[in-house]
């Protein structure tokens, strides 16, 4: 028996090596390309980059090649999917997180109460208390311990159309039909003085001022049909800035994370404000018809401040600041904010504002309108729900589409993530909500129950439970 040379034994490993060269999200090289065993799969690529990353604590990652996820070891893949090992292979490795939420399974309860449809729900940003905006004018807290209603707050002319809670949780806003905001206080459901006026038609979105830019919360901005947003200060319960510019309605309005308010209209533009004097710093053009949904990557830290998944409460406002801007660094990383649009014109954009005025990528698939656009807690993904019948899923940093979810029989209105981003909540005009998984792309859960059009749906954000609410007035509470 001949006895192989080291040269050729060194040839052979090299044969049976894949040159590789991972990357994070946003496609920067964690390292310079290395060869790796070919039977390595994603454990051994685990114990890799948290080596290569030093991580104290290990960490799990997830593998991608082109958009697709590493299950196998590295020559099962290369096999089936053709791939030339002529230039490194690049591998994106993707954080996963670091706690799991169970998937919703069974309603866990009804609660009438509403004498309208339910148009709006949202959890507090700790996940604790439940409000809810109807068509009958009020809004109402419910008690989630008891899944009984708590208060029932009057004071609106017309149909509460929106709401959201302030990130530090002391306040909820509620914008309504008539054009007038309310500023309660969800401790004794008592509103915060008179109702502010300003706006001459209905309120189409209300978003706070993100708690890591000031502490407590005190601003925040509404945008209106009759085509300006305005800045509101709840301690001088009064309108402070009025955004104008916009030549149609706005349909949505975000206050991103760097300070700056971002507005989407009718008049096809998107529109950059800064918040000291209320000076428009940038347009964003490309959409062919009405702008209907704006998104940001740091959607998630920024609705939640301080509060994560551990349920940790806060003694002072200092403390949730100082908090609040750790996570939203840490989210954020050294990219930028992201923003993603969706339109009537059945396309998407996805856009960094601060580094450029035209779009990083078109996004294209869906059929009909685009309603509503939501990047994941990580933001690694963006979904999309359309009038089309489909949940669509795209890469929340190249914006390329990933995947198409079916199974809603009629128009899809909105959606949630769950908290560890591996889970969508969609809910549609076909009574039903539905769960999918993010790492099968497939169906969950089917969740009928509802007898009529779910418009909202909501996942808390300690991934404890989901709240609907739609044409048949009531609320349901979703448990796993």
């Amino acid at each position: 028996m001949e006895v192989e040379t080291e040269t050729m034994m060194e040839k052979r490993e090299i044969i049976n090596n894949v040159m590789c060269l991972l990357t994070d999200p946003d496609g920067t090289p964690l390292g310079s390309p290395m060869y790796l065993p070919q039977n390595a799969g994603p454990q051994h690529l685990n114990q890799i980059v948290n080596k290569l990353l030093n991580n104290e604590e290990k960490l799990p990652y997830a593998f991608y090649i082109s958009d697709e996820e590493l299950l196998v070891p590295l020559e099962t893949y290369l096999q089936k999917n053709k791939v030339s090992v002529e230039k490194a292979l690049p591998i994106v490795c993707q954080p996963q997180a670091i706690f799991r939420i169970r998937p919703v399974n069974r309603c866990s309860a009804t609660i009438s109460g509403h004498a309208e449809a339910v148009l709006s729900v949202a959890f507090s940003p700790d996940g604790r208390q439940l409000a809810s905006g109807s068509g009958d004018t009020s809004v109402r807290f419910w008690d989630l311990s008891t899944q009984t209603p708590l208060y029932t707050c009057t004071g609106h002319k017309n149909w509460v159309l929106c709401i959201a809670w302030s990130p530090d949780g002391k306040y909820l806003v509620s914008g309504s039909k008539a054009g007038e905001l309310i500023c309660w206080d969800p401790q004794t459901g008592k509103s915060l003085g008179n109702p502010l006026t300003g706006h001459k038609k209905w309120i189409t979105g209300i978003s706070w001022e993100p708690v890591h830019l000031n502490a407590p919360c005190r601003r925040f901005v509404s945008a209106s049909k009759d085509g300006d947003a305005r800045i509101w200060d709840v301690s001088l319960k009064k309108c402070v800035m009025c955004l104008s510019g916009h030549t149609l309605a706005i349909t949505c309005v975000k206050w991103g994370g760097d300070g700056v308010i971002y507005t989407g209209s009718q008049d096809c533009t998107i529109k950059v404000w800064e918040t000291t004097q209320g000076k428009l710093i940038r347009e964003l053009r490309g959409h062919g018809h009405w702008v209907n949904s704006l998104a940001l990557s740091t959607e998630y830290v920024l609705r939640t401040g301080a509060f994560d998944h551990t349920g940790k409460q806060y003694s002072s406002p200092e403390e949730m600041k100082k908090v609040a801007l750790e996570r939203y660094q840490a989210m954020r990383g050294n990219a930028p904010e992201r923003l993603v649009s969706g339109s009537d014109d059945f396309t998407m954009f996805l856009w960094e504002p601060f580094v450029s005025k035209h779009p990083k990528t078109r996004m294209t698939g869906h059929q009909q309108l685009v309603n509503h656009v939501y990047f994941s807690p990580d933001g690694l993904w963006v979904a999309s729900a359309s009038f089309d019948k489909s949940v669509k899923l795209w890469n929340g940093t190249t914006g390329k589409f990933v995947a198409a979810f079916r199974g809603h029989v009629g128009p899809v209105y909105q959606i949630s993530w769950s908290a560890d981003s591996r889970l969508l909540l969609s809910g549609s005009r076909d009574s039903t909500l539905k769960v999918w998984d993010i790492r099968t792309r497939k169906l969950k859960q089917d969740l009928p129950g509802h007898s009529d059009e779910v418009f909202s749906v909501d996942w808390s954000p300690d991934g404890e439970k989901v709240a609907s609410g739609g044409k048949d007035k009531l609320l349901k509470l979703w448990m796993g």
